[in-house]
């Protein structure tokens, strides 16, 4: 019967650790609550919505086709390059026309045998710049 006392008097944490860990949750909870407040995240860019396509039409022509979105009327301009290179043999350059209506198209002059590396970039009103499209063809 002794034996089973000794274990009934001892306690599983101390206050002074239990305060402690009631303070370091009280910071936390606290500092949390005030990047919300304070707006910490607020300096994210808003993601736009729109889209092109890339598409082969013979071994060596390839079409950037601009398809719009629900946030077509924020573009200033779009630009498509191929494996890094803004030089497009068979238009003027790699900018879509501006006012950006959907259809509007660029060509570029693929590499027979191998894939191409396709980038559109769009331009917006607040002069955030977004990816639209990353591919190869």
């Amino acid at each position: 019967m002794k034996a089973n006392r000794k274990f009934m008097d001892e306690e599983a944490v101390s206050p002074v650790i239990g305060v402690i860990l009631m303070v370091a949750i009280t910071v936390i909870l606290a500092a949390v609550i005030a990047a919300f407040v304070f707006g910490m995240g607020s300096s994210l860019k808003k993601q736009y919505t729109i889209a092109a396509t890339a598409s082969s039409v013979s071994n060596n022509m390839i079409i950037v086709t601009y398809n719009g979105g629900p946030d077509a009327d924020q573009v200033l301009s779009l630009n498509a390059s191929m494996n890094g290179s803004f030089l497009v043999p068979s238009t003027a350059n790699a900018t879509f026309i501006a006012g950006q209506t959907v259809g509007s198209q660029v060509e570029f002059r693929g590499s027979a045998g191998r894939s191409d590396h396709i980038i559109v970039t769009a331009t917006f009103q607040d002069n955030n710049q977004q990816v639209i499209l990353d591919t190869y063809v």
